[in-house]
Parts: C-alpha cells; sequence; structure tokens
C-alpha cells in the first residue's frame, strides 16, 4: 500500500497509513525501542525519546557524518514526533480492535526527494511489520527498487529529481 504526497504549506508531507494486526502497547514497542528500531529505521538512533531532548542519528556509511534531530512530541502508546535532520517524522498509532492503525508522516522540504523517501519508507514500514509478525525484513536495495517507479509514476517526474540514496 503506497503512501500519498500532499503539499503542506512550502513543504511536502509523505503520509502511509498501515493497518496492524498487533496492539498499539507493542507497535509503541517496535517504535521506540532500540532493538526493534534496528529492523527498520534507516540509521542507529541515540538520545531518548522525550519531548525537547536531542537525537542523533548515527550513519553506517563511510564518509557520511551523523546528524541531529530533537524529540517534538511523545504521548506514549500514541504519538512520537521527531526532526530527522531537515525533515519531519510523526508516528500516530490509533487502537482498532486488537490491532491498531499506524499512521506515518515525513514532512519534508523538497518535492524532488518524495519519490525516492517515498519508496524509502515504505520498505522500512514494510520491515516494520515484518519486526512486529516475527519474519525477517524486506531485502534493501531490491525492495526499494521494486517500489520507486510506482512512487515516480504516482508522485510525478517532480518528485523524482533526487535520486536513490548511495
Amino acid at each position: 500500500m503506497n503512501g500519498t504526497l500532499e503539499p503542506t504549506g512550502d513543504n511536502w508531507r509523505l503520509v502511509f497509513v498501515r493497518p496492524l494486526r498487533h496492539p498499539a502497547e507493542q507497535v509503541w514497542r517496535a517504535v521506540t525501542e532500540t532493538e526493534h528500531l534496528k529492523a527498520w529505521f534507516p540509521q542507529p538512533i541515540s538520545g531518548e525519546f522525550v519531548a525537547g531532548a536531542q537525537l542523533t542519528f548515527h550513519s553506517e556509511h563511510p564518509g557520511v557524518d551523523d546528524f541531529h534531530g530533537t524529540v517534538v512530541a511523545v504521548e506514549p502508546p500514541r504519538l512520537l514526533e521527531f526532526t530527522w535532520g531537515e525533515d519531519t517524522l510523526r508516528i500516530e498509532i490509533e487502537a482498532d480492535g486488537a490491532g491498531c492503525v499506524l499512521t506515518f508522516s515525513d514532512t519534508i522540504t523538497d518535492l524532488g526527494k518524495a519519490a525516492r523517501d517515498g519508496a524509502g519508507w515504505h520498505v522500512c514500514l514494510d520491515g516494520l511489520a515484518a519486526d512486529l509478525d516475527g519474519d525477517p525484513p524486506p531485502p534493501m536495495p531490491e525492495s526499494w527498487q521494486e517500489v520507486h517507479p510506482s512512487y515516480v509514476k504516482d508522485f510525478g517526474p517532480d518528485a523524482a529529481t533526487i535520486g536513490p540514496p548511495q
């Protein structure tokens, strides 16, 4: 299920809505605890998910520097919002029967990276679902290469001027 792209002021927001068959508390742990984050988030994170706290995102690639973000809002087990470099990531979890609905959004400043980042978050969220299900994550970069063309098609050529990550 592909994400969507919407304008928000001078920026753009990628939005993904994923129904999950796991309770909100379990999904909260998967989006906030280190052992689960490594299964789906693109980089290791250090810092605490406490409003106002600084986070450091560690690069695992030679020559690429670590960068920082700040926790904007935390309301366990339903809301986590933080900056990731220039982006703002927001994770909302809403109970739905025995499971929940996860809404993940990434507010970006450059439309040109929307297809690239949309495909990336798509695969990351597939990894989150796999981790919750106890399955191995989808292979990167193969999975990204599979879904990227659909994001270019859905979002248009202006949203695909910045190519794939290294």
